[in-house]
């Protein structure tokens, strides 16, 4: 594992190479800062309330890689007085898709930092989050000596035709994507590396109703106090050393954890899933976008009679989806 994660960090420290700086504030950050990490393409009408939702969260400066974008998402990025970005026209598979970036950008500037590495579809809640910051949380995790917290991913969609309703730069996604699975989710133990792996929801139940083992991991371990140490493996999916990865209680009991509301399913999802479809720079020679290609084609609709509408993070929490543990 130790040599596994040696290489991982010696391969990020190549692909720094690929990374054009194109505004660089780094200069203004402070030793308490909180990060987010973010690589993207052509997400530029999701943008403006993805840096929206993590301002007011709490969080201090946004680290992006722009992944060749043509629709202007680089230069509103570089004009944000809060962000830091780098551009590519690197292969995104090629840098393990986007782990090497991440890896490198959070290995010069994340070290000693709580970093969130998320997508520009996903939103971070945790417990309390209603009335807390992240700063709460972080404070919270050091107090406690918890180096990492998982957020299990929960796709979120709406309800009838996903492109039924029109999404506008600046909306809360949550407002039209605002239905989810309660159920149906499996949870595994990966052997090798510790963490849970956990399939299911709606792409498991759509997409990949004949072949559910296939179907895409939804465990994550997005924030982390980053040491220049470690490494992500896989997506955040899991990280080296091998004990970041243990977020859960091996004896019965709880780990406070979150989620991460994943807003993938708009009326946009039909035309990003044919350019990716296209670009073919996805795991498993796109697998999972041949799903999705194939599962819209005919009836655009996740929507089912079992489908909950989502609320609050309490919600979550009842249904078992989330966890407080003894952060009260």
């Amino acid at each position: 594992m130790r040599l596994q994660r040696k290489r991982w960090r010696i391969r990020a420290f190549r692909k720094r190479r690929e990374l054009n700086p194109v505004t660089n504030r780094t200069d203004r950050i402070k030793p308490s800062d909180i990060f987010v990490f973010c690589t993207q393409r052509n997400e530029g009408i999701r943008l403006p309330y993805f840096l929206k939702y993590y301002r007011e969260m709490g969080v201090n400066h946004f680290f992006f890689v722009d992944n060749d974008s043509d629709d202007g998402s680089l230069n509103y990025l570089s004009q944000q007085e809060d962000v830091s970005v780098w551009s590519t026209r690197g292969s995104y598979k090629r840098s393990r898709f986007g782990v090497d970036w991440m890896n490198w950008l959070l290995m010069k500037y994340g070290h000693g930092h709580w970093c969130l590495t998320v997508d520009p579809d996903e939103f971070f809640l945790f417990p309390f989050c209603d009335t807390r910051s992240m700063r709460a949380l972080t404070d919270w995790l050091d107090a406690s000596s918890i180096k990492s917290f998982s957020a299990m991913l929960l796709d979120m969609y709406p309800k009838g035709r996903i492109d039924q309703h029109p999404y506008m730069p600046g909306q809360n996604p949550l407002e039209i994507a605002s239905w989810f699975d309660a159920g149906n989710y499996s949870i595994t133990k990966n052997p090798k590396f510790g963490n849970l792996w956990i399939q299911g929801g709606p792409r498991a139940r759509v997409f990949f109703a004949d072949k559910p083992e296939l179907a895409p991991a939804l465990n994550k371990i997005p924030l982390v106090k980053w040491d220049r140490r470690y490494a992500y493996v896989s997506s955040t999916h899991n990280l080296l050393p091998r004990g970041l990865n243990l977020v859960y209680d091996e004896w019965g009991g709880e780990k406070a954890s979150g989620i991460l509301l994943h807003t993938k399913f708009l009326d946009t999802f039909t035309a990003k899933a044919e350019e990716e479809l296209t670009r073919s720079q996805h795991y498993g020679a796109s697998r999972e976008y041949l799903a999705y290609a194939d599962g819209i084609k005919d009836n655009p609709e996740l929507w089912c009679k079992w489908s909950e509408k989502y609320i609050n993070w309490r919600q979550l929490e009842i249904l078992g989806l989330m966890s407080k543990g003894n952060w009260a």
